[in-house]
């Protein structure tokens, strides 16, 4: 039989919806009153709309991900109050790190703010210590393009920094949320907490872009081995070759670099309307408030 005589003549089921909206509600009445008090172990305080409306985020963030702007401007749209206690704000000034409440909820900021430099990665890792040593979620909206490269950032250790940052990433048990707001590219992918990190949650601006290189970078590369190939024969590409040999290139990184490309395939949770990321971070923050976060796995290194 079907709904009706389970509802009405055997009384199997409890319930009758008439549609999978009314079933939901059925269902979160049923969870009302289960009796069951959420014991919560860190410190909220009331809520506090963002002193900037959420609908202004479409002009704060270029659509051109090359374009900079100041992170700060989305952190003041989602936290509460437009409140950010930053820290080391004069140190490793490309990576915004500081604490923040969201609905109440105390959490931890990272944000790119440019590439990320030895200075950034130390900042990070010893931000990231301290969030887990106090019990409070992280959170890290990324537009990055990787960690700095070139002779010297290699001999000033941006390898074995970069590692610190990574290593205190996939060390910290704390709920971890991921949000890209513009670009994720290479290692600066895993160092923001990335899919291969274990974020709680990790959702996607519909503009943002996600590949181990942008597509330009790969064309240059690809353009400079054939480039090279041809000098070995003393041949040598005209203007147009070269661009005509890059163009496969950049159409394939335009497509499957795109957000929609990325959720298709479901490696992230989905893609979201800009103006709902504060409403979606705050109920993921909460839901993560029900599971025991285990004991702590690190101390905290002056870095």
């Amino acid at each position: 039989g079907g709904a009706t005589t389970h509802c009405e003549i055997s009384g199997l089921t409890d319930h009758f919806a008439d549609d999978d909206l009314h079933a939901l509600e059925i269902t979160r009445t049923i969870v009302k009153h289960l009796n069951r008090h959420k014991k919560v172990t860190i410190k909220t305080q009331p809520i506090e709309e963002p002193l900037y409306s959420m609908d202004e985020i479409y002009g704060v963030l270029p659509v051109d991900t090359k374009t900079p702007c100041d992170i700060r401007e989305i952190i003041a749209r989602i936290v509460d109050g437009s409140k950010l206690h930053e820290f080391k704000p004069l140190y490793g000034k490309t990576l915004v790190t500081g604490f923040a409440h969201i609905w109440g909820i105390p959490v931890g900021i990272i944000a790119n703010n440019g590439v990320l430099f030895s200075e950034s990665a130390l900042k990070a890792a010893h931000f990231i210590e301290l969030c887990e040593q106090r019990e409070i979620p992280l959170i890290f909206l990324q537009n990055i393009t990787g960690f700095m490269v070139g002779k010297k950032y290699e001999q000033e250790g941006i390898a074995k920094h970069g590692a610190k940052m990574v290593m205190a990433v996939s060390n910290a048990r704390v709920p971890k949320f991921t949000v890209v707001i513009g670009g994720s590219y290479g290692a600066g992918n895993y160092g923001m907490c990335g899919r291969a990190f274990q974020p709680r949650q990790l959702w996607m601006w519909p503009n943002a872009r996600i590949s181990v290189m942008g597509g330009e970078q790969a064309a240059n590369v690809l353009l400079t081995v054939k480039m090279d190939q041809f000098a070995l024969k003393g041949l040598a590409m005209t203007a147009q070759e070269q661009l005509d040999f890059k163009q496969p290139t950049l159409e394939k990184y335009e497509k499957e670099s795109s957000a929609y490309f990325s959720t298709a395939r479901l490696w992230d949770d989905g893609i979201i309307d800009p103006k709902d990321t504060r409403k979606i971070l705050a109920l993921g923050i909460s839901a993560s408030l029900n599971k025991d976060w285990g004991p702590k796995s690190q101390g905290v290194f002056r870095m």
